[in-house]
């Protein structure tokens, strides 16, 4: 960044900078929030006749998670040591751009499922790259970057109001209505397309962004580190492998939600606005993480992460026993913010404590590697065995009134026993309580 003679020169570029990366956040989480929300629906629609449809969903969804493994290697070989993160970012969007398009003319699930994965495998190492592109160029980063990551969440919010085009139900937002002539567009190809160009505008942009130079040039590569194993000694000491333990266990029953809660409450309630309502999980986890510290401080963290596992047992035993309120429903998608923002948020922050400040970006590496990962990934698969098991047909409310208590009551079990077990193991100091409530 160039240096200016005036304090107001000065305060002009930061502003400027900041604006620039706010948009670069929004433009990264509408694309994924733009189809992700709504692409079982779309698999539900587009290959209805197919086999083992629920399996085909699981598959699909898992290959984010897939790529979630792989991301570390992708950004520690190439992002951190032989180019600008900007334009790696750049890059992937660009190519990103070309296989969305792809994916929406694809007839054949199989090949659907390996064109996502392609897409994620570019995709997801750019969540880290922003994340660097920002953080090059704020100068407090506690202060600053909150402000700008909230921008990623508001993307991801509008881009569901503008697939379901409302919000709420109570505003009308009929661009892709206008555009393409389609009134239920999230069961349509019409996602994928909309953010592939969008996809493609943020690459060309991505160019423009303010430099974020390799920060480890020159330097060997880790594979402990990329993974975060060099963290895994960690789990030696018995609170922090508890942590762990759970952190992978609960985040098997959280893939059930991602993957199937929007045609759910499209076939139950909501109809072509389910994207819209879907949003409310974003704004509740804006609204929770504003209170973060206040809950910390008087809570501690055992208390924290424990909420935040019954808040997935308390949402998925509504959606299994209330499937036809849609009051209820919308009280159950508004529990993300309790369930993202009191276990992963509080997590994250735990390990920033326990881990020594040398291994810290590997200890975040290796939670993320266990619950966006590993876990995640055997939910997705979990979730797809037992909907053809159970015979789930969710493109229908009949099929999800049937099959509602069979399905969401799997997840709702599983989050309980994990629940169960961490509260009879994990004993955490209060001293890394205070730590953590003073960090948040």
């Amino acid at each position: 960044m160039a240096i200016h003679q005036t304090k107001k020169g000065s305060m002009e570029t930061n502003t400027s900078v900041k604006v620039r990366l706010s948009l670069m956040m929004f433009l990264q989480f509408f694309i994924w929030g733009g189809f992700f929300v709504t692409m079982g629906s779309y698999l539900l629609e587009a290959f209805r006749e197919t086999d083992g449809i629920n399996s085909l969903i699981g598959q699909a969804y898992a290959t984010h998670n897939w790529a979630a493994l792989f991301a570390p290697l992708f950004v520690g070989l190439i992002a951190d040591r032989y180019m600008n993160a900007e334009r790696v970012n750049a890059i992937c969007h660009l190519l990103g751009a070309g296989l969305l398009w792809y994916a929406a003319s694809i007839t054949d699930p199989g090949t659907f499922v390996w064109v996502m994965f392609g897409y994620f495998m570019l995709y997801m190492p750019t969540l880290a790259l922003v994340n660097a592109i920002a953080f090059a160029n704020i100068g407090n980063a506690d202060k600053e970057f909150p402000v700008i990551r909230v921008w990623g969440t508001i993307g991801w919010i509008l881009a569901g109001f503008v697939v379901a085009q409302t919000v709420l139900g109570f505003v009308g937002i009929p661009l892709l209505g206008s555009l393409t002539g389609v009134e239920n567009a999230q069961i349509t190809n019409i996602p994928l397309k909309m953010c592939a160009l969008v996809s493609l505008i943020y690459g060309i942009y991505s160019f423009t962004l303010p430099a974020a130079p390799p920060q480890s040039k020159g330097k060997a590569f880790s594979l402990r580190e990329a993974l975060g194993l060099d963290a895994i000694g960690l789990m030696k000491e018995r609170n922090f492998g508890i942590f762990a333990l759970c952190s992978f266990l609960i985040s098997i029953p959280l893939a059930f939600y991602y993957a199937r809660t929007n045609d759910f409450v499209a076939a139950m309630a909501f109809g072509d606005t389910s994207a819209s309502f879907m949003a409310i999980g974003q704004m509740s986890e804006v609204i929770f993480m504003l209170f973060m510290p206040f809950f910390l401080l008087r809570l501690g963290v055992k208390w924290m992460l424990l909420i935040g596992m019954l808040a997935w047992t308390l949402r998925y035993f509504v959606f299994a026993t209330f499937p036809e309120s849609a009051a209820m429903l919308v009280f159950g998608i508004a529990l993300h913010g309790v369930c993202y923002d009191f276990f992963f948020v509080t997590g994250q922050l735990y390990v920033d404590r326990k881990a020594p400040k040398d291994i810290r970006a590997s200890a975040q590496g290796l939670f993320a590697l266990l619950t966006y990962g590993a876990g995640m990934l055997i939910g997705n698969y979990i979730l797809g065995w037992w909907g053809d098991r159970i015979a789930l047909d969710g493109s229908t409310q009949v099929g999800w009134m049937d099959g509602a208590f069979s399905f969401w009551g799997m997840p709702a079990l599983i989050a309980l026993a994990i629940a169960g077990l961490f509260f009879f193991t994990f004993w955490e100091q209060k001293e890394i309580d205070a730590e953590v409530a003073e960090a948040a």
